[in-house]
């Protein structure tokens, strides 16, 4: 299977048929390049706002509901799109409200077959808990699919081993992100090749990129695409399938053969996934040693 991930400019948005084009044009592009998976950013849908203008675009708590309200519509095009050119889709995450106190960060997922489901966000950075308000969601799925099982961890939470390991049966965890400056791009990198080390399975980070100067909520971007995997049996010494070029919009892409991650967990040079419950035995001998 064939892996497309996102550095995905922000766009100001005049109707409605601009973003329909200009989403059509993306997964045209990546089905083209035979992408059997295509992977947005995180806050990618932040851009909507723009269809109610200046007001409302450079207004954070306004462009969070000014997308929220959008996002069946969005919804609807992203199936059709999946349909249309046989792909699975995973659309631009965005603040939602719908049934929770506060809006959460969710990301959906598309089939081809006309099924979709969401992934929230679990932990929510700094800039999210204020001024934004957004809170953590809905639990941790793995969705199962045609093309292997695929967790999502959205952004801050591929920092955090344990909800990777929540997800171990996942062949692939996608990574979207969206961050502001270099070391919060490298912070989510670091985070998606350890959890591709930890967990032997490949992940998949995608970026928002570039300014968006009318927007209080992501004025600026910074990242790439990146495919990653362990370094290990069958895969780049490097663990890095694909890279793409720094704040340069467009798609990455990489070959994946699912076989090879089941070979590396089984019969890898190292086995940190089925290591994993050595360390609690460990911890448990943990010594206080004062060397003052």
């Amino acid at each position: 299977m064939k892996i497309a991930t996102a550095a995905y400019p922000l766009d100001w948005l005049d109707s409605w048929a601009q973003y329909e084009d200009k989403l059509a044009a993306w997964v045209a592009d990546a089905a083209s390049n035979g992408a059997d998976l295509l992977v947005f950013p995180e806050y990618g849908a932040m851009e909507l706002s723009t269809l109610d203008g200046v007001e409302v675009a450079g207004n954070l708590q306004a462009s969070i509901q000014s997308v929220s309200d959008k996002m069946e519509d969005v919804a609807a095009l992203h199936l059709k799109l999946a349909a249309e050119y046989g792909v699975h889709i995973l659309g631009a995450s965005a603040p939602f409200h719908g049934g929770f106190a506060k809006p959460v960060n969710r990301a959906e997922f598309y089939t081809p077959t006309g099924k979709r489901d969401h992934q929230d966000k679990q932990i929510m950075t700094m800039f999210e808990r204020a001024p934004w308000g957004i809170d953590g969601g809905g639990p941790l799925k793995l969705f199962d699919t045609a093309l292997g099982k695929i967790g999502v961890l959205i952004c801050y939470d591929s920092e955090y081993p344990l909800l990777a390991h929540a997800l171990r049966e996942a062949d692939f965890i996608l990574v979207p992100s969206c961050t502001e400056a270099l070391a919060g791009y490298w912070r989510v990198r670091i985070g998606a090749m350890s959890r591709a080390l930890e967990q032997q399975c490949v992940t998949v980070m995608s970026s928002v990129v570039g300014p968006a100067a009318w927007s209080e909520a992501v004025e600026e971007n910074t990242g790439m695409g990146g495919i990653f995997a362990p370094p290990d049996t069958g895969f780049p010494s490097t663990g890095v399938l694909a890279e793409g070029t720094l704040n340069q919009p467009g798609w990455t892409y990489a070959e994946v053969d699912r076989e090879r991650i089941a070979e590396v967990r089984k019969n890898g040079v190292v086995r940190n996934r089925s290591h994993w419950k050595e360390q609690e035995t460990r911890l448990e001998g943990l010594v206080n040693q004062d060397l003052l």
